[in-house]
């Protein structure tokens, strides 16, 4: 018994890592049948242990450690990974909530790009990645939109149709994870919520829509807009290069009225 456990453990432990290799390069397929070994390992973890006899030696050993808690910055990681493109704090919340079983709130990503600044300041590139902002034309951060640091400058760069292309693309990977409604709920709704502002992408009905056709009605207003959008930010992305420094390439230049305040409390 104690043996079978073990191999269970540890079997559990390398498809939850299998998951989230596959979630962080997009590999839905091999995702969505990780998760459901992951599952059935579980389910009979949770039977061996409750039909364990009282006197089993592994009853008499120590518990062991709990699994390691993932950070808020992990789970925003994961969030922005998932979606391929800058997003406000509310969605990355509803993604991490849906696909990784995050248990993240608004409130919590407040202060985290401030913080991931000042880290970055003290060890320029000591960290793989960085939680960091979207620019705007005016090279300062976009109010309320994280990206993450390994992006190209061009994707972490917003110009008139970014909001809405951003948005596009974000809803094809919410669409690309949600598979399954049953296994999926979290994500069925999320989805149904971003279909009702694309239009071709839901029936008037109340159930959830077809995640094919949300992909189909996504890509099909995108190829309207990418082509100027890509021009916007990678002439954005060239100024940013030419102009900023390090920090200021990943978190924005502060803007006149950061300055000012900044002289009226200092």
């Amino acid at each position: 018994m104690s043996d079978r456990l073990d191999d269970l453990e540890r079997r559990i432990d390398e498809l939850r890592a299998g998951v989230r290799r596959a979630m962080r390069v997009k590999d839905t397929a091999t995702a969505r049948t990780l998760r459901a070994e992951l599952r059935g390992a579980e389910r009979t973890w949770d039977a061996l242990v409750s039909t364990a006899p009282a006197d089993d030696p592994k009853d008499s050993e120590p518990e062991p450690p709990a699994p390691r808690l993932v950070t808020v910055r992990e789970q925003v990681h994961q969030g922005l990974l998932i979606l391929g493109a800058c997003a406000q704090p509310r969605l990355i919340v509803a993604v991490g909530a849906a696909f990784c079983g995050g248990t993240l709130r608004s409130n919590q990503l407040t202060s985290l790009r401030r913080d991931e600044e000042r880290s970055f300041k003290s060890s320029p590139y000591g960290r793989p990645y960085y939680l960091c902002a979207a620019l705007t034309d005016r090279l300062s951060p976009a109010r309320g939109l994280l990206a993450a640091s390994t992006w190209p400058q061009a994707r972490r760069m917003v110009g008139p149709l970014s909001p809405r292309v951003d948005f596009l693309t974000c809803a094809i990977a919410v669409a690309e994870q949600v598979t399954d409604a049953l296994l999926e709920p979290g994500g069925a709704r999320l989805l149904t919520r971003m279909a009702r502002n694309i239009p071709g992408a839901a029936d008037d009905d109340l159930g959830p829509p077809d995640p094919g056709r949300v992909i189909e009605a996504a890509r099909a207003e995108l190829a309207v807009h990418v082509e100027r959008d890509t021009q916007d930010r990678a002439e954005l992305a060239e100024r940013a290069a030419t102009q900023l420094g390090d920090t200021a390439r990943l978190f924005g230049a502060a803007t006149l009225s950061t300055v000012a305040k900044k002289r009226i409390t200092g």
